[in-house]
């Protein structure tokens, strides 16, 4: 399916009284598909209602099967409070997948199988996605799919055995210290100074950062609290150093006290990522930076790394990075252990000055030949 077959029509897009638009499904899709269970307008948020309706409407100009049952499934994402970006995420990959169905010459639900789900995945490699991407957009379809199995439409043949991408485990990309005092030595900016140590000593993803309200910077305890976490909606308490209080009271001096957001633009209540983003390059190139791939990312790295160098156990760690998993906080120590760094150097020091005495033996398997002989002998 080409970009076309999924665009928001212009009359579409202009008009305002748009609501939950009834699914025109061709009569052959209708043999195939029942109807979906209703649901009411009210019991949906109104703060993602604008969100679902306009991907509803999007939804009536697509021409594929199931349509009803994509509704249906939309609906109940919408009930448990997903964030609205993961709402789209989840309709741009059903589009794509039953695209691939209705390439395959199916024309209902009941007719997916596993080959289906294979083709997809191999549709996405080759367009070049990420494979980070890709498995999400999986995982995606594959819950759509178990909805569809619950309510006794897809086969459950489909996830009979469920399909699992490998994906490479990248190490976070900490900045070099003496990079980062380079870096800091040349933000003059009272606001662009303060959103940086902010993001340095507290490891704020940047869009937490932004959103953070100037109501929920408490100077005097030293700690901001941040209600709802960008990626998994983990609120927590995160503290402030005396660096990054000092920048703050610098910015405080003068900021606009109207201003509801902790750091906003020129003309706007808030600031954007992208406005952000390019504050932090424009520091890289004065610090001739630009080629060792840091981003305002790597701030949120450099501050993990630097705890566990300076001692915090892994639990501490977690909690203060909002991590569910402490697994996803296990990877920091795999990119600096100065634990484990001390011990290499010293076993590599007596290697180097010889005195590592003898061959290698294996005395453990030497020691149980007799008993294996005797045992043997038992045989004779």
């Amino acid at each position: 399916m080409t970009g076309k077959h999924y665009k928001l029509r212009a009359a579409a897009l202009q008009s305002d009284y748009v609501t939950y638009p009834t699914v025109d499904l061709s009569e052959k899709f209708q043999t195939c598909i029942s109807p979906a269970t209703d649901f009411e307008p009210e019991a949906v948020t109104w703060g993602n209602t604008k969100v679902l309706r306009s991907i509803l409407t999007r939804l009536t100009v697509i021409d594929f099967s199931g349509k009803e049952y994509v509704e249906a499934y939309l609906r109940h994402v919408l009930r448990r409070n997903y964030k609205t970006s993961t709402l789209n995420g989840i309709f741009t990959a059903l589009v794509l997948f039953l695209s691939v169905v209705k390439g395959a010459g199916k024309i209902c639900l009941e007719e997916i199988t596993k080959g289906d789900v294979e083709a997809f995945i191999e549709r996405e490699q080759d367009r070049g996605l990420k494979i980070t991407s890709v498995r999400t957009r999986l995982v995606y379809v594959q819950t759509f799919l178990r909805y569809g199995i619950d309510e006794g439409v897809v086969s459950p043949d489909v996830l009979g055995r469920k399909i699992r991408l490998q994906l490479p485990e990248h190490l976070p990309r900490a900045m070099d210290p003496e990079d980062m005092q380079h870096l800091l030595s040349l933000v003059v900016d009272v606001r662009d100074r303060a959103m940086i140590l902010l993001l340095l000593r507290t490891g704020m993803r940047i869009g937490e950062l932004l959103n953070i309200k100037v109501k929920d910077v408490h100077i005097r305890e030293r700690r901001v609290e941040i209600y709802e976490g960008e990626k998994n909606r983990l609120g927590r308490m995160v503290y402030i150093s005396d660096d990054a209080v000092d920048a703050l009271k610098s910015w405080f001096k003068q900021t606009d006290h109207r201003k509801e957001f902790l750091f906003y633009g020129r003309r706007r209540d808030t600031l954007h990522y992208t406005a952000a983003r390019a504050r932090f390059e424009k520091y890289l190139i004065k610090a001739e930076l630009t080629d060792t791939g840091y981003t305002l990312h790597s701030l949120r790295h450099t501050f993990a790394s630097e705890l566990l160098n300076a001692g915090m156990r892994l639990e501490c760690l977690q909690v203060l990075l909002g991590h569910h998993s402490i697994e996803e906080t296990r990877r920091y120590a795999r990119l600096t252990d100065v634990t484990r760094e001390e011990e290499y150097f010293r076993a590599m020091s007596r290697i180097e000055r010889g005195e590592i005495d003898g061959h290698y033996r294996r005395d453990h398997e030497l020691e149980t030949l007799p008993e294996e002989e005797e045992r043997f002998t038992q045989y004779r």
